[in-house]
């Protein structure tokens, strides 16, 4: 058995019970701070205290300033859902699901910050997107409740299933790529912060926040990918059956319509989401189906 950097040890002291708790106390404090230095920039800017923001609009309204708070608590999705990779598979796949609707709500604050109340509503670009990031979210959440629910279902079907050698191993495995998700996920993270940092000089700070919805999560999906495939090819080691192998692989399909989505803008964006989420409901409520078939028989 190959010891990976000693990986049990390193997976407690970054993904233990313990350690999200004081991460999620952490991020609060700190999406709090966030959100009150964006806003004071705002009311300064508005004062005419501060001047390098001229060119942005996300600095004009206080509302644009819950879009801040709301990027670190997408950081701690990202981290709960490294965190639930090797306890379950479609609770990792809700948590990406979770992760794209939470991005759409973020996007709606900014959206907010810059609605025009006209009668002309459907001619203005800014409230058309609104339009169709609100029912989006509307509708993401609904197919959220709905796949968590057939998960449930799933869960108390094989709650009591014996732990054979087999699954042992397979949550081992499970552990080493959550353990190599960690150091990847703050080595993306750095990078396109840097990267972000560098390309957002004040005469390129609109064009730059223009861009920061797919900021990380564009790269992160891709790394996703990855993993769902690699899950895919280890689970046939420990597993032949035909309704698992494809729930696996559609989940992988669900996921590159995610890290899709990052590539486009207005309706096609919102159409990519919503098709990811509702392929991957329908084929996890067929494979509950396929499954109860198969403990009736």
């Amino acid at each position: 058995m190959i010891n990976l950097f000693s990986y049990e040890k390193f997976y407690n002291l970054a993904l233990s019970e313990k350690v999200k708790l004081k991460i999620e106390k952490s991020i609060l404090v700190i999406a709090m701070v966030s959100f009150l230095v964006h806003l004071a920039l705002i009311y300064l800017k508005r004062y005419g205290l501060l001047h390098i923001f001229e060119d942005s609009n996300f600095f004009d309204n206080p509302i644009a300033a819950i879009y801040t708070p709301f990027s670190f608590i997408l950081i701690y999705e990202v981290y709960l859902l490294i965190f639930y990779l090797p306890r379950s598979i479609t609770t990792y796949i809700t948590k990406q699901y979770e992760i794209i609707t939470l991005i759409v709500i973020r996007r709606i604050f900014k959206d907010l910050s810059n609605l025009e109340l006209s009668s002309n509503w459907f001619d203005i670009k800014n409230d058309i997107a609104f339009t169709y990031d609100i029912i989006t979210a509307l509708i993401l959440f609904f197919m959220i409740y709905v796949f968590s629910y057939l998960r449930e279902s799933l869960e108390n079907r094989v709650a009591n299933h014996v732990e054979t050698p087999q699954i042992m191993q397979f949550i081992r495995i499970k552990k080493i790529m959550a353990t190599l998700l960690i150091p990847t996920f703050i080595f993306i993270g750095l990078v396109t912060f840097g990267r972000w940092i560098m390309d957002a000089a004040p005469e390129n700070l609109s064009a730059a926040l223009k861009d920061v919805n797919s900021l990380f999560f564009d790269e992160f999906f891709a790394v996703l990918i990855i993993v769902d495939v690699l899950l895919l090819l280890v689970s046939f080691f420990y597993t032949d059956q035909f309704h698992k192998v494809i729930r696996n692989s559609g989940f992988i399909i669900s996921t590159i319509l995610i890290r899709m989505s990052f590539s486009v803008e207005g309706v096609l964006n919102n159409i990519l989401i919503f098709a990811s989420i509702a392929f991957g409901l329908g084929i996890l409520w067929i494979h509950n189906k396929f499954q109860k078939n198969l403990k009736l028989e």
